[in-house]
């Protein structure tokens, strides 16, 4: 069945959410209509995408990447959910929540093109894939390859397990502006040797926002023998892609940013070959096999996992192909405006396959905290300053809710400030 159409067949009551769907609301109808890349310039529709947000007029948000506000319906969803948990209280918890669970783990694993015996609901990336750096077999002398890009906590976990058994670290730098995807991969296949276990990528970085080769470096790592763990934090439901067709060994992302779950929920991927050698960061009881060994949660707030469905349901109301498409449109659309302007470095590839809606961009002889704070002061735009891993600027986050306004206004601050 297709993605979309499963979703659409799926009712509260079929969730095993029956008392909870009595107080869900579904209104949210639009029907775009056409072709993705002509529904992305659709200025109207997309006003009306954004007519379904509360925006807070204070600054203009350019910086989406760390976390994805939800759109009213999703949010009056979930605080309804919330009520009918606490009205429901232990008797929910005790007779409820973990079949209720279940059904949402299905529904990422469906939205991701995966099963349900290799996709787990987490919290965030950094706890899936810190999982899987902590867990994995180490013995003295195995070696990691990981990129200065890569997210800092990921790091921090690898420096820890070389401490405590031994493993090698190698660090690699991916170009900011690669010119063929062979280029990239070349950079990991230098590094290995016949020590190498396991291999962390980007799929989409996210200080630049460039997407690299996943399939092209899992193949070349494969022959060699060394499984790949891929940080997806920012590329599910930005881009579309279907988890299996990757050839990734561990895929770990956080549903609260492009998916815009609310805050707190993750996902990991673990290949069924692989589930049984890795050990859990809370040890689960030992009758619990397979994915579900690797997530013990404890008393957790399940209401923030039931709100996963509302999620899915907006972002496929929206299209998968038509957010992606109009996500990418808005970078190029300012990217392309400061390309040749003097003084103005941009940092991330602007090649369609290469990126979406993330983007980095540097002023000459301006520190990245200092133009963050300028643009923010100054020009009521708020972004996040990157200064590290070869890469010094703002990184720049456009949603389904910004207008060409007011990317107008942040390409004027730009040339402003370059001067």
């Amino acid at each position: 069945m297709h993605k979309r159409t499963f979703l659409k067949s799926i009712t509260l009551a079929g969730l095993g959410l029956p008392q909870l769907g009595k107080s869900m609301t579904t209104n949210f109808e639009i029907n775009p209509t056409g072709p993705a890349a002509i529904v992305s310039k659709d200025e109207n529709f997309w006003k009306s995408v954004r007519s379904l947000y509360k925006i807070k007029p204070d600054y203009i948000n350019l910086e989406s990447g760390y976390y994805n506000m939800l759109p009213e319906e999703t949010l009056t969803n979930y605080l309804s959910i919330i009520k009918e948990v606490n009205y429901h209280a232990s008797f929910y918890m005790r007779t409820r929540q973990f079949k209720e669970r279940a059904a949402q783990n299905k529904l990422i694993a469906q939205f991701l093109g995966g099963t349900e015996e290799e996709i787990v609901l987490t919290r965030n990336t950094t706890e899936s894939l810190d999982l899987v750096i902590s867990g994995y077999p180490w013995k003295s002398g195995d070696e990691a390859i990981f990129a200065e890009q890569d997210y800092g906590a990921m790091i921090d976990m690898f420096k820890q397990v070389a401490n405590r058994y031994g493993v090698v670290n190698k660090m690699v730098s991916v170009p900011n502006i690669p010119k063929t995807d062979e280029e990239i991969v070349a950079v990991y296949e230098k590094a290995i040797t016949n020590k190498t276990k396991l291999i962390m990528i980007c799929h989409m970085i996210n200080i630049t926002g460039q997407i690299l080769p996943v399939k092209k470096i899992c193949d070349m790592a494969h022959k060699y023998g060394v499984e790949v763990m891929v940080d997806g934090a920012h590329a599910v439901a930005q881009i579309q892609f279907n988890i299996k067709e990757l050839g990734c060994d561990y895929y770990g992302a956080s549903l609260h940013k492009w998916l815009a779950v609310p805050l707190g929920v993750g996902v990991l991927y673990v290949k069924k070959e692989h589930q049984s050698k890795i050990w859990p960061l809370i040890a689960e009881n030992e009758s619990v096999k397979g994915i579900n060994h690797l997530n013990h949660f404890g008393t957790n707030p399940v209401h923030t996992y039931l709100a996963l469905q509302f999620a899915i349901d907006f972002h496929n109301k929206l299209g998968a192909a038509n957010k992606e498409e109009r996500l990418r449109y808005l970078q190029e659309y300012w990217t392309s405006k400061i390309a040749t302007t003097p003084n103005i470095i941009l940092n991330t590839p602007t090649e369609s396959k290469r990126s979406c809606a993330i983007a980095n961009v540097g002023i000459k002889g301006l520190k990245p905290a200092d133009m963050a704070e300028i643009l923010l002061k100054k020009y009521k735009i708020y972004t996040v300053a990157i200064d590290g891993a070869g890469v010094h600027g703002c990184r720049i986050t456009p949603n389904v809710f910004t207008t060409l306004e007011e990317l107008d206004k942040f390409v004027i601050a730009l040339k402003e400030m370059a001067a």
